[in-house]
């Protein structure tokens, strides 16, 4: 008796918790880019992955412009250098540009390599 009364409890806690886990909805974010026109596009706080790389793309106006980066309740940025762009996630802008123009630069740390475009879900 006592086992089968701690196994309805612990059921009845589970739904509960999975509830307030699923209340804060995840927020999806993109960006587009076309390194030869140099244009980019962002996107962020969509409800569903697909929606933020479609307005990704028409943000960035160029036919081929393309999705180089897709990220999920964060941020994330692109950085360009003469060679090329690179873009990266983090929890703020400022870990997200970090990284990206750390990454463009690569190990010789080369010059150059600037934040173009950033982008944050809630």
């Amino acid at each position: 008796m006592r086992r089968g009364l701690l196994l309805a409890v612990a059921l009845l806690a589970l739904p509960a918790e999975a509830a307030t886990q699923s209340s804060v909805p995840n927020r999806f974010g993109a960006i587009a880019y076309h390194r030869a026109s140099q244009a980019w596009g962002v996107s962020y706080d969509h409800p569903r992955a697909r929606d933020a790389a479609l307005e990704a793309l028409k943000q960035c106006g160029h036919k081929n412009c393309e999705i180089v980066h897709r990220f999920k309740n964060g941020c994330a940025a692109l950085a360009e250098g003469p060679r090329k762009a690179i873009t990266a996630s983090g929890a703020t802008r400022d870990e997200a540009e970090t990284k990206a123009v750390r990454i463009c630069g690569g190990p010789k740390g080369e010059q150059g390599c600037r934040a173009v475009a950033w982008a944050c879900t809630r």
